[in-house]
């Protein structure tokens, strides 16, 4: 176990363009605290079993997974909410499935038997809700003609622009960073299904930190948006605030992996 003293490791598993955002989240909680925080890209979920976090950025479906096991690794801390009426206040995001502008396909329906990429099997928003989407449609064997890992979603995203393959399922708040930063490969590609809304990827804090860690950790992020500085950070990722979350806010996911295990469809391809 690391020291209680010493600088705090936060993780990151999500999609690099957000790096900046949580890089300037991650300062400002090393200032808060008084003993300097850093930002680390994650390897394995295993990490936080073995104590080598603090604190981290993971998707909602690690979290579940996280959360079976006893005692739970990680505790939730709070949520972004992302700017728009799409969201409605809320602390959730939707997968937004893409196919290039020039496709014959408009509906989800039109992929069977095409060519799909996904970023990572951990991800909720580009494996597990389109997993899910497939078992409601009762289609749990051998829909997609190919199916790719990509690694991240922008790496999917321009794989589907370039006609690498004929889709994939993006996180909207990732899709729409990269409309903006990104413009001439994301035009490229067009929106055909909205799958969700389902509940928005959390900040967690490692199970060994103290109880006055994880409220001083929860506090910080909480009120990261009162001034004008934190509120422009926070926009470069289109997030309007961060608000708590319980674990029965991630009972949408639990659901949807809990259909695909009793399906026994656990992998796409």
């Amino acid at each position: 176990m690391r020291p209680v003293s010493a600088k705090l490791r936060i993780a990151t598993f999500l999609a690099p363009n957000m790096f900046p955002v949580y890089e300037f989240i991650v300062a400002a909680i090393g200032r808060e605290l008084g003993r300097g925080a850093e930002l680390v890209v994650g390897d394995s979920f295993d990490q936080f079993t073995r104590g080598e976090f603090d604190a981290g950025f993971i998707c909602g479906l690690p979290y579940v997974q996280l959360a079976r096991l006893a005692p739970a690794p990680v505790e939730l801390l709070a949520a972004p909410v992302i700017r728009g009426d799409r969201y409605a206040g809320r602390p959730i995001y939707f997968s937004d499935v893409v196919v290039h502008r020039d496709s014959p396909v408009r509906t989800f329906a039109d992929l069977r038997g095409r060519s799909w990429a996904y970023n990572d099997p951990d991800s909720h928003s580009g494996y597990n809700v389109s997993r899910h989407h497939l078992v409601k449609m009762g289609e749990t064997r051998g829909f997609f003609g190919r199916v790719v890992e990509a690694g991240f979603h922008q790496k999917a995203m321009r794989m589907v622009a370039a006609g690498e393959v004929d889709a994939a399922a993006i996180d909207s708040q990732v899709l729409a960073i990269e409309l903006r930063d990104v413009p001439a490969p994301a035009a490229k590609l067009r929106v055909i299904a909205a799958l969700g809304p389902s509940t928005i990827q959390p900040v967690v804090a490692a199970r060994h930190l103290s109880r006055d860690v994880k409220d001083a950790l929860r506090n910080v992020l909480l009120r990261i948006g009162d001034d004008p500085e934190g509120r422009a950070e926070l926009a470069r990722g289109f997030v309007e605030r961060f608000v708590p979350v319980t674990d029965r806010d991630y009972d949408d996911i639990r659901m949807m992996l809990v259909a695909a295990e009793r399906a026994e469809f656990l992998t796409l391809a």
